[in-house]
């Protein structure tokens, strides 16, 4: 198993649609291993492949959850189904969010408290389940890094500008930057 670095916020992949899995093969196996690797070094909850500049759409996760759903898995081709996002401001401390490839930074965030997540695993095998709370957020945030968005393109006006003053400040927003598990600091203090 082979520890990925991680892109920042800026680095092309991370902002476009990823393309679909079409080889469930032993290069998608090695992927897979690679990805939960590179997750647990930087001791993050989930990771998209673009985050380690692979622009297909899977994630994997590690996170224990009340729903029944093992608390390690993957996600291929994943589609994802959501409640309404409540309508009031986010709260600063119940809502916080961050991301491996925003190191170091988290705002809060207003996201649906149900998902309905299917999709495949790392065989080809169907995937289908509901996540709640926590695990939800988890699900949508990953899942939007396949479709070209991190959690600070959802935020609102107030923390949008917070966060953009935060991306120039880091000098981030430009392609070619990495972060890299086990070797540099962790950005979240872990």
């Amino acid at each position: 198993m082979t520890v990925h670095p991680i892109t920042i916020t800026g680095e092309p992949v991370l902002h476009r649609r990823a393309q679909p899995v079409e080889a469930f093969d032993a290069a998608l196996r090695t992927l897979i291993a690679d990805m939960f690797e590179t997750m647990d070094v930087a001791n993050g909850v989930g990771l998209a492949a673009p985050q380690i500049g692979v622009g297909l759409r899977l994630f994997v996760y590690g996170m224990e959850n009340d729903d029944g759903v093992p608390p390690r898995g993957v996600l291929v081709n994943p589609t994802i189904v959501t409640t309404k996002v409540p309508g009031s401001d986010p709260d600063p401390e119940d809502d916080a969010e961050g991301c491996l490839s925003v190191p170091g930074e988290s705002f809060p965030l207003a996201r649906a408290g149900w998902a309905r997540v299917t999709g495949f695993d790392g065989d080809g095998a169907p995937v289908d389940f509901e996540a709640t709370d926590w695990f939800a957020r988890c699900m949508q945030h990953e899942y939007d890094h396949l479709d070209g968005k991190l959690f600070v393109d959802r935020l609102n006006d107030r923390y949008l500008r917070k966060a953009r003053r935060s991306i120039r400040n880091n000098a981030w927003g430009v392609p070619g930057l990495t972060w890299m598990p086990g070797v540099d600091p962790d950005p979240f203090g872990h």
